[in-house]
């Protein structure tokens, strides 16, 4: 079989595309009958960037087969638009604010963790092993790695464009509208632990003379024993904090 179908694909997911696919309705040839997941993967878009399919006007699922003079519409996850009724892709909602990060985004863990998201990342996470606590955990995959997205078990995930650390806090925050739920300082920034207060007398022959001397609050992962306490590298991260909120540029109602 050889046909054409037409197909266009909206907002972030033009990100995937050549410069000439961008923004516009073009024409793509078809050898066999094939799911359209296959097809929109092998025009470069990883499906767990696309929560919505509109074909010939109808929503679709990933198993839909594509046909010859099929018109085809492809959107990303919606945030500040209700589709809900509409045929999702996914039985339930694709957003949840529990994390797993690919070996490259070790700074953004530490971010998120200083927000309070349950984030796991470790730096020898194997791409089996990240596909695995995806879907076993229920948490977005966050990459940079787009083959690793297009794993087939992997329905929750998002390509991070950014390269910058920070930039990338803030493209993770607006892309799952996470600004009205952060919880700073609630989690270990080394270990995704819940930290809790702890008497200063418990942990004071481990503080430094200095530590010891000007400090009385602090807060200790059960996890693995990180202590902290509001020193100067908690003004940094307080500064850091209130700069992702400003850079918030969504309106909240």
């Amino acid at each position: 079989m050889t046909g054409q179908i037409t197909i266009r694909f909206y907002e972030e997911l033009n990100d995937f595309l050549p410069p000439e696919h961008r923004k516009v309705e073009f024409v793509h040839s078809i050898k066999q009958i094939g799911s359209i997941k296959d097809l929109i993967e092998s025009l470069g878009v990883p499906h767990p960037e696309v929560d919505l399919i509109l074909v010939n006007g109808e929503s679709v699922d990933f198993h839909y087969s594509v046909q010859e003079g099929d018109q085809i519409s492809v959107y990303p996850v919606f945030e500040a638009l209700d589709i809900s009724p509409l045929v999702h892709l996914r039985p339930v909602p694709l957003r949840t604010t529990r994390f797993v990060l690919d070996t490259h985004l070790g700074r953004l863990a530490a971010y998120l963790r200083m927000l309070g998201f349950d984030t796991l990342y470790r730096n020898d996470y194997d791409d089996v092993t990240l596909a695995s606590l995806s879907v076993d955990d229920e948490r977005i995959l966050l990459t940079c790695d787009r083959q690793l997205l297009m794993r087939k078990i992997i329905t929750r995930g998002y390509f991070v464009r950014a390269r910058q650390p920070q930039q990338q806090l803030l493209e993770v925050l607006e892309r799952f509208d996470l600004f009205n739920v952060l919880d700073p300082f609630t989690r270990c920034m080394h270990c995704n632990g819940i930290i809790k207060p702890v008497d200063k007398a418990t942990i004071e022959s481990h503080l430094l003379p200095r530590t010891r001397e000007y400090y009385d609050s602090f807060w200790q992962c059960p996890d693995c024993h990180k202590i902290y306490w509001q020193g100067s590298h908690y003004q940094r991260m307080q500064q850091l904090i209130e700069a992702t909120k400003r850079s918030n540029t969504r309106i909240v109602e």
